[in-house]
């Protein structure tokens, strides 16, 4: 049995930390890839909701106004309608502010990773 040299030991530990750091960055790009991916799809399909949930809205707009006229004057109608409008945009803003707090972009697979390989080299040296 050869026994290797401390000065190609110590150059396979260089060789082997370099793969590692290269492939903990690939990891993280990939786990970035898949939450924008994910991001995206999800942004995109509350567009095309929000577009026809705003047609809808003018046309309920619409028909509130109209009733409202019939009982008051269409200008008090239309303030009415809009003011309510607005207190309802507000709560619903703030609802998915929230919700947008909450949501994690970081790579925590690979902060995980990062430690434990930070904790590795610390015990190889």
């Amino acid at each position: 049995m050869q026994r290797e040299s401390i000065s190609e030991l110590l150059t396979q530990v260089a060789h082997n930390s370099a793969t590692l750091v290269r492939n903990e960055i690939e990891l993280a790009k990939q786990e970035v890839r898949e939450a924008l991916k994910s991001i995206s799809t999800g942004v995109m399909l509350m567009a095309i909701g929000g577009l026809i949930a705003f047609i809808a809205l003018l046309a309920f707009c619409a028909a509130i106004i109209i009733g409202l006229a019939s009982v008051m004057s269409p200008a008090i109608a239309a303030l009415v309608t809009g003011i309510a409008l607005v207190v309802i945009a507000a709560i619903i803003a703030f609802v998915g502010l929230g919700l947008l707090k909450k949501s994690h972009l970081a790579p925590q697979q690979t902060i995980e990773t990062l430690k434990e390989t930070k904790k590795w080299l610390k015990e190889m040296t």
